[in-house]
This record gives structure tokens, sequence and C-alpha cells, in this order.
């Protein structure tokens, strides 16, 4: 059985537009691997409208989506927070700011960090049995969501007598209700500077320092606005990503018994069965809304100047052209094509080899540990998140069965905030 709502809105195909759900005007859709492929690397689709060449339809002068943050509530002082994101940026902003970061954010750091994720892994699988009501236990809640905000926490350098404040933030930074954003971003940005404080007075081998200190060739360094900027995006990225994929991917191995059974007699499938889950029920199922800068022809169509562009990395991930099978959940598969559940190009997720690292990790640990774990629900009735653009269990019932049994490769302590 499939897990989450469909991967598709329709056949893979040549760009259809369609009616924006949400008001305004029409929206490319584009589906196809090739024509995703070229959306997401090409520079001529960008992210911010400020960024539209004069005489564009949309060329406003303004960002849309900082109109958008004022109009939602969103006081004007934090505004910079959202919409300075990575995410919402074009060259050469994006390309200063992802420069900075990459060298802070280095696969030495990552790397170095697998021990300490797989000890806070072991501590909150450990800590199951003690939430669990009747036998149920809410992955979500008590594994899913914890596991990643610990991580980014012990990443960063928060202090952990802090580390309660930023798993009630990182449930509050997605919310859309500027009652709740507001009071967040408030309280972060300025516990934020009081850490860059601390962090200047006193470095460390944390993230906080190493982004405190990045500079380029130029001695160019993060604006303390962008520091916190960076951290948020981070914070967000980090463990939404992560949580979703975990949730996903239990849920889906679950409904595979015949896969699961391959990954419990070789546990080294783990690492290609994340990517086979990343293509098949990856978090994000589309990418960032781009504007065409310029005329552009993707699959034999022609996208004007002005032009909003929606590519559906989940359809994209799902083309027979490129998967064979491609509906079928195979963690042996060796793809001809890379997926692109984390984009391509100069927005590639910056924090996809964490991700990776920690899904593995918690897979790994949650089956050996759980045995006898089980769906308490038919999958069918699992609840999803009716956030646009995503796949989000908002929970993950489970059944521990029997008494779990610790692995006896494990000596790490059990500590499952960090």
């Amino acid at each position: 059985m499939d897990i989450g709502h469909t991967s598709r809105a329709h056949p893979p195909g040549d760009p259809v537009q369609v009616e924006d759900p949400y008001g305004g005007d029409p929206v490319w859709i584009v589906t196809r691997h090739d024509d995703v492929a070229a959306v997401v690397t090409d520079p001529r689709f960008v992210m911010n409208t400020r960024s539209l060449s004069a005489g564009s339809a949309e060329s406003t002068g303004h960002d849309w989506y900082t109109d958008m943050l004022l109009a939602l509530g969103v006081s004007k002082g934090l505004v910079p927070y959202l919409a300075g994101n990575l995410v919402h940026l074009d060259p050469p902003d994006h390309t200063r700011l992802r420069r900075l970061v990459t060298r802070a954010f280095s696969q030495r750091r990552i790397a170095a960090m697998r021990p300490r994720v797989q000890a806070i892994t072991d501590g909150l699988v450990d800590a199951l049995p003690q939430h669990a009501v009747d036998g149920v236990v809410d992955l979500i809640e008590h594994f899913a969501y914890p596991l990643p905000v610990a991580v980014i926490c012990e990443l960063l350098g928060v202090p952990e007598r802090d580390r309660p404040l930023w798993h009630v933030w990182s449930r509050d930074c997605t919310s859309t209700d500027p009652k709740v954003l507001n009071p967040m971003l408030a309280e972060m940005s300025a516990h934020m500077l009081d850490l860059i404080e601390r962090h200047l007075e006193d470095p460390a081998d944390d993230l906080i320092t190493a982004l405190v200190q990045a500079h380029d060739e130029d001695s160019d360094r993060l604006t303390d606005t962008e520091l916190i900027t960076m951290v948020l995006t981070l914070m967000v990225a980090g463990h939404e990503t992560t949580a979703h994929l975990i949730g996903n991917g239990t849920a889906a191995l679950l409904t595979h018994p015949e896969q699961l059974a391959k990954l419990r007699t070789d546990p080294d499938l783990m690492p290609g069965a994340v990517q086979e889950l990343l293509r098949l029920y990856g978090p994000a199922t589309a990418a960032q809304l781009r504007y065409a800068a310029a005329d552009v022809t993707i699959g034999g169509t022609t996208v004007r100047r002005g032009d909003r562009v929606q590519a559906v990395l989940a359809a994209a991930n799902r083309d027979p052209a490129h998967f064979p099978r491609p509906d079928a959940l195979d963690v042996t598969r060796a793809c001809p094509a890379p997926h692109l559940a984390y984009s391509r190009g100069s927005h590639y997720c910056l924090g996809a080899p964490l991700a990776n690292q920690e899904a593995e990790i918690a897979l790994t640990t949650l089956f050996a540990r759980h045995p006898d774990l089980a769906l308490a629900i038919p999958p069918e009735q699992l609840p999803w998140n009716p956030h646009p653009l995503t796949r989000q269990l908002a929970r993950l019932p489970l059944v521990l069965g029997k008494a779990a049994r610790r692995s006896t490769a494990s000596t790490h302590p059990t500590n499952p905030g960090g």
C-alpha cells in the first residue's frame, strides 16, 4: 500500500498552466524529471520577484514574499528573519551567504556529529515505552521531532539549559499565525543575540562559533541579522525535513514488510534505502515557487518572462523514464538518475548530509531495538497534515510490541535531550 497522499497531480508530461488555488496569476506545473531538474538548476528561474528583469509584468520592485509576510501580520522588524532565508534569495546575496554558511556547515563537522547523533537516538528509542498509552506511542511526538531538534541544538552549541526553548520554537516557527510567529521570532532573535555575544567571548567547537567567525576572501562576514536568519533557517530545515523523513520512512517500511525484511537481513542497505524513501515519500512534494526572468522553453513549451513555475519534485521522482517500476518501494534500487527530493543546483538542501545521517541512524536503531514494531491503526487512517506542498504525518501511532531488545552494539548513554 502507498503511504501518504497522491504524489503527482497528473502523469508526468508537458508543462501545464493551471489556476493558482491560493489566488493570483496562473502557475506552470512542471512534472517530468528532466524538466524539473532543468527548472531548479536554470538561473533564469528566480526565487525573488526583485530579481525579475525590468519590464516584466511581475517586476514591481517589491519582494512578493515580504509583502505576503506583512499582510499576514508579521511585525515589520521581524520580517527580515524570514524574508532573508536562503530559500527566498537569488545571486549575488544567495551566493555570498551560501558560501559563508557552507564553510561553517562542513562535511567534517557533520561526520564528527555521528556518535552524538547515535547517543541521542539511543536515549529517545529507550524512552519510547515510557510514553506508551495502552501500548501505543506516537513516534512523531516522541521520536521523529525530538531527535533532529536535539541534534541541531547540539550542532549549533545551544547550552543544555536553553534547549527546552528550542523545542517550543521548533514547533512555532512553521506557524502562519502572527500571534504565534511574532513572539517566537522576538524571543528567538533576542536569545540568539545573547548566544552570539557568549560565543564571541568564549568560542567553542560548534556551528554558532563557526558562523560568527566565517568570512570570505574579502573578510565579509555574516551580520547579526543574517546570522539569526541562518540559524532559524537551519532549525526549520534541520528538524522539519528530518522529522517527516523519519515518520514517512517508518510508516512506509511497516507497510512494506518484505522491504523491511531485506534491511533486517542486510543493514548495509540502509543508506540506499533512505534515498529510496526520499524518492517515494520525501517530505517536500514540490520546490519553492519560481519566476521566469526571461522567456524560457521547457520541454517544448515556452514559459514567458514573469510567469510563475511550480516544479513538482514528487512527480519527477516517479517519472517512469528514469525509474523502472516508479511507484514500487525497492530498498535495493540502483537508480540511473538521482532523486530530486532535496531539489538541485544552488538551492540544493544545505542540510541534506545531516538529514541522511540522522535518518539512517534513526531507522536502523528503531527497528533493531523494537523488532515487533507495528502500526496501531490501518494505513489508510493515518492522519496527514494539510500543509501545502508537503507530505507530513500529523501523528504516527505505533505498537511497540514485546519488550524491546537493546542492541548489544550500543554502549552510548541514554540522554534523549542531548
